[in-house]
């Protein structure tokens, strides 16, 4: 039997208006849409939250006449108002809470509620976070032009959704493929395997990593190689299971060999060796990144390992660091992470496979910058300024 195929339209995630108080009207995909000048509820809301002004301030609100104490919280939304613990709202005789915060710098950031304690995503916000965790929302910030990571008039590829049967993991899985602008199957196209982290679905670099609308701009541009973008769910077992660091590098690799590279080859027009392959992910998907692609060097020539990486390289790897010819084998490697993160535990390790790059010569990209830390913010400024760039040059 075919695997089914599904079109996937990516959601209007670039919703705020420019021009005073408004809130998001998911009327257009682009950078400023339809502006919300009759400052209209929300669709199934009952007040404006949040609400983002010219001045690049925020005002959240929630109703909820019964609760004792609200809060903002959420580590990306805390840290671009350098809030070192949550921020709390002010409640009206009528029951209503509101905050205002800000200016922030234009980005797009992740937030929650927290209402007696219980943190929840804004249930006025349209932007909810669709993930494998517990609802988030996110705040669209935007400056005076689209971001790199917007929809801009340019030509735009695709992205399909495929449900395939795995062998290996006994179910049904899913993963999406990016196919750039004016894909040809007459053409052989190299391919970057694009993973995620702890939590996320296989739509997390679409929806909120925006990879595709990062790839068309930088191809409208002239600024990368055309290439297949496969994103697969490196999600394999529980991330809760007490044993799932042992367990699920080795379910992942047999699913890379066995299932998600042979399925991609099959279904699209790629180049079916080694030096057009590419392996990176962010947190989790760094590790998979480092623990199973550097493990199956016989795949990929390229890594990108972002927010992620080991104190102990030499012994997670011993095949790779003890290969003589490893210096080439490997025709791009990126190590990178947040300017917010490189003092925090992940700093460690990033800096530990650095020293073991440098110590048996291979040439790597060591990016530390953005004022992100272990967040999006983060990851889609290492995916258009480092990685694809870089790849298939």
């Amino acid at each position: 039997m075919k695997p089914l195929k599904h079109s996937l339209f990516t959601s209007a995630l670039l919703a705020f208006p420019l021009l005073s108080p408004a809130q998001q009207a998911n009327v257009n995909l682009d950078w400023a849409p339809q502006k919300n000048t009759r400052q209209l509820v929300p669709y199934g809301g009952n007040v404006i939250s949040p609400e983002v002004k010219d001045d690049h301030t925020i005002t959240f609100r929630v109703k909820a006449p019964a609760a004792q104490q609200v809060e903002l919280t959420g580590g990306p939304i805390l840290l671009a108002l350098k809030s070192k613990g949550n921020i709390a709202f002010i409640k009206d005789a009528e029951g209503l809470w509101t905050l205002t915060v800000g200016p922030v710098k234009p980005n797009i950031y992740v937030y929650r509620l927290l209402i007696d304690g219980v943190a929840v995503a804004d249930p006025n916000n349209t932007l909810t976070g669709v993930s494998n965790q517990p609802g988030y929302s996110n705040v669209v910030v935007h400056d005076s032009q689209p971001a790199y990571y917007d929809a801009k008039n340019v030509p735009h590829g695709s992205i399909t959704r495929h449900i395939y049967h795995s062998d290996v993991l006994n179910g049904e899985r899913e993963m999406l493929v990016y196919t750039p602008p004016g894909y040809d199957s007459k053409k052989k196209y190299p391919v970057l395997y694009l993973l995620g982290g702890s939590g996320e679905l296989a739509a997390g670099w679409t929806v909120d990593g925006r990879a595709n609308f990062i790839a068309d701009n930088l191809l409208a541009e002239g600024k990368m190689a055309p290439m297949i973008i496969a994103m697969p769910n490196n999600q394999v077992i529980h991330r809760n299971d007490p044993d799932h660091l042992q367990k699920t590098y080795k379910l992942f690799e047999e699913e890379l060999r066995k299932q998600i590279v042979p399925f991609v080859d099959a279904h699209y027009s790629t180049v079916k060796d080694r030096k057009g392959r590419a392996i990176s992910g962010l947190s989790m998907g760094g590790r998979h990144t480092e623990a199973v692609g550097f493990n199956a060097i016989d795949l990929f020539s390229s890594f990108g390992i972002m927010s992620a990486g080991d104190l102990e390289p030499e012994k997670l790897n011993p095949a790779f660091f003890n290969d003589p010819k490893i210096k080439d084998k490997v025709d791009y490697l990126l190590v990178g992470l947040g300017g917010n993160e490189a003092q925090e535990a992940i700093g460690k390790r990033s800096a530990a496979i650095h020293a073991a790059l440098e110590k048996i010569g291979v040439k790597h990209d060591y990016f530390i910058g953005g004022e992100g830390a272990h967040d999006w913010g983060t990851w889609r400024l290492l995916l258009h300024d480092s990685l694809l760039p870089k790849l298939f040059k």
